[in-house]
């Protein structure tokens, strides 16, 4: 199951939002590019951008979230984190989770890292039982 089918069966009964965190793999940082792991996806055709540095201010994360909403085309409101990276310190979010989120503000699922993590149907299964529990508490 991808996050977009996950979106597209549940979004009239649950809120979805991406938040865009800082990049996993910058050029400045981390990078995929020169490594075995950069071959593989140029190999793939990944369409994972390999040429973004870290951004140093809140526009160029601004630009760097378009780009990747505009790639993955989720169709999911994208917000993005501020600069000191706040809701990525408190959701350990790097490099990228799923969350599901009650109404009373408290996490009712938390994936692993992703990518290996990052299981949209492990999250369809979270979200049937907390509809299944609203349903029955009225």
């Amino acid at each position: 199951m991808r996050l977009r089918d996950l979106y597209e069966a549940y979004h009239q009964q649950v809120q979805f939002l991406v938040i865009y965190i800082q990049e996993a793999h910058p050029v400045d940082g981390w990078w995929f590019g020169d490594s075995f792991v950069g071959w593989l996806l140029r190999r793939k055709k990944s369409n994972a951008a390999m040429d973004l540095y870290s951004p140093t201010t809140y526009e160029e994360r601004l630009a760097a979230a378009q780009r990747c909403a505009d790639t993955l085309a989720y169709g999911i409101p994208t917000l993005v984190d501020d600069i000191d990276n706040a809701v990525n310190r408190a959701y350990a979010a790097l490099p990228t989770r799923l969350y599901l989120i009650g109404l009373d503000g408290k996490v009712i699922f938390a994936s692993g890292p992703g990518p290996w993590g990052f299981k949209p149907g492990q999250m369809e299964e979270a979200i049937r039982k907390m509809l299944k529990t609203s349903r029955e508490t009225g």
